[in-house]
């Protein structure tokens, strides 16, 4: 087996590769992310309030952080190479969860959540080393795989996690989580390759003009980092409340309320593994736009039944299909950017299309909570289906290039 991908083409094995590295990121974050709350409770005798405000700032503050820095990072990456900026994230997150293990206080964790968004960029620099070295008539299967490596990595990860922190308690995941992801420093230092042929010299990148007049298409390319905005927004604002809409569905049969809750909250994942690399193929061959306004369609007859279900099990049924919106939407969006910006242009393009992804990482928890306390938690689902309805109505207009 070894000996096939030795003699794969430097592209082909970049995708191998890169797959184990995105599920080795999405197993670290699984690991820890989902009993965040829980560790801070441990550090003082805090009011359930003060534990929630505390676990959002932790949150915020990465993904804030990521919005900031990304364009940043990606202007470096168009001139370094994105092997760099791998080496840079997965070393960088390698430390910051090892120090979050001997946090002794609250601040501590914010403020090192706050870096972890400073070396952020590990999924998006993957992606756009893809989208750069792939054929482009690859490009929508690739990308498709490479999402398939972090769904798969963040549904095991809990299930790790929750048996460590069980078993050790919650400082372990922290410390296992630092040292897979120095292995994925390792793996990316001494295996990844890339093509630095298109990279582009710091002197010529002062002279050259901005990533979006490098672009045929700027409108359409901005209309795209709305819809990841969009996808990310919609999907993370259902989080804060799912797991007591679960609650509200059982009353007053509250029996293993935590494990159907869970797999309430992993069926998304469940069908994006299965059929992204699936959609992928399907995207190089019809074109990824008609996969795009086909998820949109599958997100919004999701969500709003799930505003009327009375059965958890309908609910989870649902979430599967939510599961064909991100196996379809987040690969077919940057296999259209990839396709539409030039190599040189790659890196700072795709950087900021993770800046828009982190908005909607940081307002979703946001707008999901203000609309359950405003009306109920069905609501919320109503309002996700809506945001869906009206992007799909925006992304006619602005692809339509695509359709000529």
């Amino acid at each position: 087996m070894f000996q096939k991908i030795k003699k794969l083409p430097n592209w082909r094995k970049n995708i191998y590769l890169l797959w184990v590295g995105t599920f080795i990121i999405g197993v670290g974050s699984g690991e820890v992310l989902p009993f965040l709350s829980l560790f801070i409770e441990t550090l003082g005798n805090y009011s359930r309030q003060a534990i929630n405000f505390y676990a959002g700032a932790a949150f915020s503050s990465t993904f804030l952080m990521t919005a900031i820095v990304s364009p940043i990072w990606g202007k470096l990456a168009d001139r370094v190479g994105r092997k760099p900026m791998l080496i840079r994230a997965a070393l960088g997150m390698a430390i910051v969860y090892t120090l979050t293990g001997f946090s002794t206080q609250v601040w501590h964790i914010i403020a090192l959540r706050a870096l972890m968004g400073l070396f952020n960029g590990y999924l998006s620099n993957a992606n756009a080393l893809i989208a750069k070295d792939t054929p482009k008539v690859f490009s929508g299967q690739a990308l498709g795989i490479v999402v398939t490596g972090y769904t798969s990595g963040a549904l095991i990860g809990p299930l790790i996690g929750g048996f460590l922190a069980n078993s050790f308690g919650y400082r372990i995941p922290f410390f296992i989580t630092g040292v897979i992801y120095f292995l994925l420093t390792d793996i990316t230092v001494f295996f990844v390759t890339e093509d630095k042929s298109s990279l582009v010299s710091k002197k010529d990148l002062v002279k050259q003009e901005s990533a979006f007049k490098m672009v045929k298409y700027p409108k359409m390319i901005f209309g795209l980092f709305i819809t990841s905005m969009i996808v990310n927004l919609v999907t993370n604002s259902i989080n804060p409340i799912l797991a007591q809409y679960v609650r509200q569905l059982m009353e007053p049969h509250l029996n293993n309320l935590s494990l159907i809750a869970g797999l309430v909250a992993a069926a998304p994942g469940i069908t994006a593994v299965i059929f992204a690399p699936r959609f992928g193929r399907l995207g190089d061959k019809i074109g990824s736009d008609k996969l795009v306004i086909g998820g949109f369609i599958i997100g919004i007859a999701a969500m709003v039944p799930m505003s009327f279900v009375s059965n958890v099990w309908i609910l989870f049924c649902l979430r599967l299909m939510i599961g064909l919106t991100n196996a379809t939407m987040n690969p077919a969006i940057q296999a259209i950017m990839a396709r539409q910006t030039p190599q040189e242009a790659t890196g700072r393009i795709f950087s900021y299309n993770q800046s828009f992804m982190a908005m909607g990482n940081v307002f979703g928890p946001l707008v999901g909570s203000l609309v359950a306390n405003i009306f109920d938690y069905r609501a919320v689902f109503i309002a996700s289906a809506l945001i869906m309805f009206f992007n799909l109505s925006s992304f006619f207009n602005f692809s339509r290039p695509l359709r000529r």
